[in-house]
């Protein structure tokens, strides 16, 4: 995520700490935290993915992924 958009972010956190934010406001917040998460999740899976368990006689095993 760009920088402008994380100063953006802290910038109405902290009006919101201040005053009740506009409607504009709260639904540039909205839209900017679900961009922030959605990257930070796709980041997360990125790791996962690269993320192997090794067994005490060294072998290697990639993590799987999990059954609901």
């Amino acid at each position: 995520m760009e920088n402008s958009k994380l100063n953006r972010i802290n910038e109405l956190a902290k009006l919101a700490k201040e005053r009740a934010l506009t409607a504009e406001e709260l639904s540039e917040r909205d839209a900017l935290r679900r961009e922030y998460i959605a990257e930070w999740r796709e980041g997360a899976k990125q790791v996962l993915d690269n993320t192997y368990l090794v067994t005490p006689d060294g072998k290697k095993h990639k993590l799987e992924k999990r059954k609901k």
